[in-house]
């Protein structure tokens, strides 16, 4: 079921039998709150995940593809530190050149970040600004890119199976991702925090979660953080993972926490503070609150193996930050996270390994 078959069922039982809060949301104001809501049942122009064409061959969705751990994910010292850029062709670029498309996961749900814009129907934010400079960069054209829409849960498969050839999606780098995929330099600095209604007695990642039910997306850290301390919050579905998952406290897409949280059917929602602004901002009922409790850095994410792309993203990078306060990384800023995540002055300083 999709956010917005819910938000149509409101007012019935669900299918699981967990009672229904009514029909009222506790805020949604204005055509711009409706943004995010409208995507998500928007008809798609994205080429959906499932049964697509994968970037690098024939059609292995489903599929899972092993590919080896390097060293810095053994040791993982700085998982941040990234290849030095370079601007040269290899293999994989050699390929996305062959296509004459770079296929880019993304989200389509989260306002300012990855989101369809219901008056142009077109994706717009900040994910897609970068994705488009690194298409710019090596097919020469910022519309040389298809986008491919994928769930939280589905950004390192679709890595795996070829599906896309990167992911730009809000997606934190840390020592088990680096296992599994590849990432650039960090483009952006973030946290997780708490977002509840404003007439809510939860005051943060804290106590005053004891007994509540918390919303997170399925595969993000969100939900790790509350794996190694829930402070008595209810976090879990009873069949998480299972057959039978309720996707009721942890759902694909993290949209669906806030329409969560808005019918009444959660307490709070954690999150990427960079996320959650952009809720707020959708809905003037709702705040973060407390203090970010943790400092995560976005990445864009690559195939383990892929280095010449990685390396090809991490020099999109130097020239995207570059220019100080007219450099294209602040311009997006300005335009799409300031009003939310105000003060930030510059993107995160870039870190490489050795070799």
């Amino acid at each position: 079921m999709t956010s917005m078959d819910r938000l149509r069922r409101s007012g019935g039982p669900d299918p699981s039998g967990t009672p229904r809060a009514s029909g009222r949301l506790r805020g949604w104001g204005g055509v711009t709150a409706m943004a995010a809501a409208c995507v998500v049942t928007a008809a798609l122009t994205l080429l959906p995940l499932s049964r697509s064409t994968p970037a690098g061959g024939p059609d292995t969705a489903g599929q899972r593809i092993t590919t080896g751990v390097s060293a810095a994910a053994e040791d993982c010292a700085d998982p941040e530190a990234s290849l030095a850029p370079s601007g040269a062709d290899g293999s994989t670029i050699e390929r996305i050149k062959a296509r004459k498309k770079l296929i880019v996961g993304v989200d389509q749900n989260s306002y300012r970040w990855g989101y369809r814009d219901p008056e142009t129907n077109t994706l717009q934010g900040f994910d897609i600004d970068l994705a488009r400079a690194i298409a710019d960069d090596i097919l020469g054209s910022p519309d040389a890119v298809i986008f491919r829409a994928i769930p939280t849960n589905q950004r390192v498969p679709a890595l795996e199976n070829d599906t896309v050839d990167v992911v730009v999606r809000t997606m934190t780098i840390n020592c088990a991702r680096i296992k599994q995929v590849a990432f650039s330099t960090a483009y952006f600095q973030a946290g997780q925090q708490v977002l509840a209604p404003k007439d809510s007695t939860i005051t943060g990642y804290d106590k005053s979660l004891s007994g509540k039910r918390v919303c997170t997306a399925e595969g993000s850290t969100a939900y790790e953080a509350l794996e190694a301390k829930s402070f008595g919050a209810i976090f879990q579905d009873k069949n998480d993972g299972k057959a039978g998952d309720e996707d009721l406290l942890t759902v694909p897409n993290q949209l669906d926490c806030l329409v969560r949280l808005q019918l009444g059917e959660v307490d709070a929602v954690v999150t990427d503070n960079a996320l959650a602004a952009g809720q707020a901002a959708q809905d003037p009922a709702i705040r973060l609150t407390g203090k970010p409790f943790t400092t995560e850095y976005y990445g864009v994410a690559v195939k383990l193996g892929n280095d010449d792309l990685v390396r090809r993203v991490n020099e999109v990078l130097v020239g995207y930050r570059a220019g100080g306060n007219n450099s294209p990384w602040m311009t997006s800023y300005r335009k799409w996270l300031a009003a939310g995540l105000p003060g930030i002055t510059a993107p995160p300083a870039p870190k490489y390994r050795n070799g």
